[in-house]
């Protein structure tokens, strides 16, 4: 069965301060930090979901990251993460509270918003 051969764990960003871009997750998410090394850090969220009852997020040391360009196509993005919510412009104020710049949203019938994290990495907030 595949369920018990293969499981989601981790979703690791690559960044110039994980530490730092960590405490930015963990302010957004209302997470806490589960494991920290010189060039790594694990977060983790208490809501029953992925592996040991919380989902992870990583944050893996690399000096040389260069930051997405989205919309730009100059840099990929590659990845990014959606974010449920509730309602958008109270999450989107708090996540701007926290570090989090705008780059896509508000718009006319939108269900989602694009902010940057402090490393540059996009992420959706989504509405539910």
């Amino acid at each position: 069965m595949t369920d018990d051969l293969v499981r989601f764990d981790t979703v690791a960003l690559d960044t110039p301060d994980p530490a730092g871009l960590a405490r930015f997750y963990c302010d957004l998410l209302g997470w806490h930090v589960e494991r920290t090394d010189d060039d790594w850090v694990t977060i983790r969220g208490d809501d029953g979901t992925g592996p040991g009852g919380g989902a992870r997020l990583a944050f893996q040391l690399a000096p040389d990251f260069v930051a997405p360009t989205w919309p730009e196509p100059d840099v990929p993005q590659q990845a990014h993460l959606d974010l449920a919510v509730d309602d958008l412009a109270s999450a989107g104020a708090f996540a701007e509270s926290v570090g989090a710049r705008r780059v896509h949203g508000p718009g006319p019938e939108e269900d989602f918003w694009v902010y940057l994290d402090p490393a540059g990495h996009p992420f959706c907030l989504c509405l539910t």
